[in-house]
């Protein structure tokens, strides 16, 4: 039994690290690290069922307690941009945006597409909130 228990965990540290490199989501890497755990737990003899649990254990707790941390301190993928603070700001319509299609609004001395939120159309002149960003377009609704 003890045999098969130290293929089954190097196949699981091999697999969860693959499955990490493929998703770099930093969520299979702390399945490898119980494992690795286990894997050494097997090698000293320790008996399949305290492998598991202690494999388990040592899993569910790096992922809950170092994940959110680690990740925290990773953020790579977020850009950085000015356009975040428009978000709230008041901007002034410059092409009709009916309900469903695109328009045009200015704000800041630059004009953007735009898009409405709400079942109304907005017509030129008409102030509008911004509501969000998506991509290159901004979600508007008409100021009461």
């Amino acid at each position: 039994m003890g045999d098969i228990m130290i293929i089954i965990w190097f196949s699981i540290i091999i697999l969860a690290a693959l499955i990490e490199i493929n998703t770099m989501d930093l969520a299979s890497i702390w399945f490898s690290a119980g494992a690795l755990i286990a894997f050494i737990l097997a090698l000293v003899g320790f008996n399949a069922f305290g492998q598991v649990v202690v494999f388990l254990v040592v899993s569910l707790v790096l992922l809950v307690s170092i994940r959110p941390i680690v990740k925290n301190y990773l953020k790579t993928n977020v850009i950085s941009t000015n356009t975040d603070r428009l978000v709230g700001k008041v901007a002034v319509c410059t092409k009709d945006i009916n309900v469903g299609e695109r328009g045009e609004v200015k704000i800041d001395g630059k004009y953007w597409l735009a898009i409405s939120s709400g079942e109304e159309d907005i017509i030129i002149d008409e102030k509008v909130e911004v509501l969000a960003i998506e991509g290159v377009k901004l979600i508007v609704d008409r100021i009461s």
